[in-house]
């Protein structure tokens, strides 16, 4: 049988290129064509922009459908509308009320004159514990759920690249923190609006602004607490690269959040203290001073950056060595 000629279109002949599927002699036709016959092609291109994007939309999709992503929210939702129910009925506007004391923090206090002040109270209660351990869950779970279900090794079959699937699970793992924080944030506005009025608002320092500023206000607050969790993000990540059980994963990482957060109120520890990524996330109440303290804001941010930057270099050293075979 003759050698293809070098006129001869490729997938046109017996030849290499016409041994190969279709899709992939269309692909390659055009640098075939125009050398010499018998040349080998260059290294194949790696997945595009948009092909990572389709990966990042998939991940997203995958984990916001999951059961136990959609009953984090729910819990996260419903904390706000237990603590307004609570201000109502303690403070006598409900049907089982006897007298409120304005015991509690100042937020709780001045729920019952602007409602808008539900949304820092439910952050301030949901972020040291419920808005953490959702985020380890999910987190925990990116690796070493795959792993356990089987599923690592299919999706690095698949021209991902170990590099391009973990900052895609990352990814993922923020924009949980920041829809996770935006869920409580909503359900407490819904929920302030319909158990309080709403208006203007007295800051921290004493003056007075308006509703508009108030929630701008808020929702500045809402995304520095998102903020403050890509340490949290980081952390579960890279616990999750250490282990093939989900579960595993899910409990060390919480159990961690727990550990530190407890090592945080142990007076002895002050010195240490101001390192734990966890120590001012409550900073965000000086978002309602007039005029704004920045400095424990930017500690804040700072820490969770090299908390996302030292765990995050740990997971993508671990991931790109992992045996996935195993």
């Amino acid at each position: 049988m003759s050698r293809a000629e070098p006129g001869v279109r490729p997938g046109a002949g017996h030849g290499e290129a016409g041994a190969r599927p279709a899709a992939e002699a269309g692909a390659d036709a055009g640098p075939r064509a125009s050398g010499p016959v018998g040349t080998v092609a260059g290294p194949p291109r790696g997945p595009g922009p948009l092909w990572t994007l389709g990966l990042f939309r998939s991940e997203l999709l995958t984990t916001f459908r999951r059961w136990r992503t959609l009953a984090l929210l729910g819990v996260l939702a419903a904390v706000p509308v237990l603590v307004g129910i609570a201000v109502r009925i303690e403070t006598g506007d409900g049907p089982a009320g006897g007298g409120g004391h304005g015991d509690g923090p100042a937020f709780i206090s001045q729920i019952t004159n602007n409602g808008l002040f539900l949304v820092f109270t439910a952050l301030a209660a949901t972020l040291p514990f419920f808005l953490p351990m959702a985020i380890g869950v999910v987190a925990g779970d990116a690796i070493a759920g795959e792993a356990s279900a089987g599923t690592l090794r299919y999706l690095l079959v698949a021209p991902a690249g170990r590099t391009r699937l973990l900052l895609t699970k990352y990814a993922t793992t923020t924009a949980f923190c920041l829809v996770a924080t935006l869920v409580v944030a909503v359900s407490a506005l819904t929920t302030g609006a319909l158990l309080f009025p709403l208006g203007e608002l007295t800051t921290i320092s004493g003056t007075r602004i308006g509703f508009g500023e108030g929630l701008l206000r808020a929702l500045l607050i809402a995304l520095v607490v998102a903020a403050s969790l890509i340490g949290v993000a980081a952390l579960g990540l890279f616990v999750s690269t250490l282990t093939n059980s989900g579960i595993a994963a899910m409990a060390t990482t919480v159990g961690l959040l727990i550990t530190v957060q407890i090592l945080d109120q142990i007076p002895q520890l002050q010195a240490i203290q101001p390192y734990f990524f966890s120590h001012y996330w409550l900073s965000f109440a000086d978002l309602m001073r007039d005029p704004v303290y920045w400095d424990d804001l930017l500690r804040n941010l700072g820490i969770q950056a090299v908390y996302a930057a030292v765990f995050g270099s740990a997971a993508w050293a671990r991931f790109t060595t992992r045996d996935v075979t195993a």
